[in-house]
């Protein structure tokens, strides 16, 4: 046997023992930071997710201007992704106009979903929005069949869709506070909601953007498109005629009106942040725990704060209706399978799944969609 080969045997030799050493364990105080991180990113998600539309529906009746209020919310999402980007806080895919220029019709459906929901919460109480919001997915089902070519879902996904819609019309029946303007707004949410969540997807599926990329992507264009509705809804006049008066605009810029539309952009973000890391920190399972925790909360609150909310039986409806999203969620989660043996597909598959959900989380973090 030559030298050579016995030199290399060696080495090899070598490399395994080095390889098959223990890894030295961890201090406690590493573990204890590392478990503090966790549930700091946890509680950070509960208290932004929770909170959340309470925030915005603060927003809108201190500055009823839900176009100007959405852009702001836009523009601080921009700003969030590019800085933290900088940063080297998290990964986006770069700004080109070819793939602007593909994506302008999901960032114009996305503009009209989060207008709409703003315009809602703007002339109805939470309690409404929750129920109308959680209805989504009886008809994103149904558009992601017909039009992703996707199978039906299963008897166990439409059980739980059914729930949803049990608990939707035992809400509606004995919501006391019916008015033909918010539930024509409630409406156009659910109708540009359910095109916005099955767009999205096709979007994810065939333009190939990271999770931020397309965050990035979304508020920005979204952001380009304000003036137009700007001028279309007349809220610019609006706006303008409010300013003639010298009280008024100096409101705008008073403590009571500033604080809750800067806290709206901020939790906005801050969700988009604390749910992305939450997806990475902790389990699906844990993360749909604190998901129920957040829309629990969200009702509790909403509950103790406003005097406007619904009846006692409406309330068991809306809790129906969450519990039905709860069930829906479990029937559509695909079971994770273990990192050796998993094919490459797969790993695609679970990519697009989480870039799907966290898009969904930014479109309800901006204005309150997961309450």
């Amino acid at each position: 046997m030559s030298t050579a080969t016995q030199t290399s045997k060696a080495a090899a030799v070598a490399a395994m023992q080095i390889d098959a050493q223990p890894q030295p364990k961890r201090g406690f105080l590493q573990i204890l930071a590392q478990q503090a991180s966790v549930y700091g990113i946890a509680a950070g998600y509960c208290i932004s997710g929770s909170l959340l539309s309470i925030i915005n529906k603060w927003a809108v009746m201190k500055f009823p201007y839900p176009g100007a209020l959405t852009a702001l919310q836009y523009l601080t999402s921009v700003a969030g992704v590019l800085l933290c980007g900088r940063l080297r806080l998290i990964d986006h895919d770069p700004l080109h106009l070819r793939t602007m220029w593909r994506f302008l019709p999901a960032a114009f459906m996305f503009y009209v979903s989060i207008f709409t929901n703003s315009e809602l919460l703007l002339h109805a109480n939470v309690d409404t929005f929750i129920v109308f919001r959680s209805a989504v997915p009886l008809f994103v089902a149904v558009g992601e069949t017909l039009f992703l070519h996707q199978p039906w879902p299963s008897l166990k996904t439409w059980a739980s869709l059914g729930v949803i819609f049990g608990g939707s019309v035992v809400y509606v029946a004995t919501d006391y506070q019916f008015t033909v303007t918010a539930y024509a707004w409630a409406a156009a949410y659910l109708i540009s909601m359910s095109v916005d969540f099955v767009y999205i997807k096709h979007v994810v599926m065939t333009i190939g953007l990271n999770t931020w990329g397309l965050v990035l992507y979304n508020n920005l264009e979204a952001l380009l498109l304000f003036p137009l509705e700007f001028l279309v809804m007349g809220e610019l006049r609006d706006m303008k005629k409010a300013a003639t008066t010298g009280a008024q605009t100096a409101e705008w810029f008073s403590v009571g009106v500033v604080l809750p539309v800067a806290l709206s952009c901020l939790f906005g973000l801050s969700i988009s942040f604390f749910g992305f890391s939450c997806r990475r920190a902790i389990s699906a399972t844990g993360f749909t725990v604190l998901g129920i925790v957040n829309k629990l909360l969200t009702v509790a609150i909403n509950l103790v704060v406003w005097d406007k909310h619904s009846t006692f039986v409406g309330t068991l409806g809306l809790l129906l209706c969450m519990f039905g999203g709860v069930l829906y969620q479990q029937s559509t989660t695909k079971p994770k399978k273990a990192e050796a043996a998993e094919p490459p597909a797969a790993v695609a598959d679970d990519d697009e799944e989480e870039q799907r959900r966290l898009l969904e989380g930014n479109t309800s973090t901006l204005n309150a969609q997961n309450a």
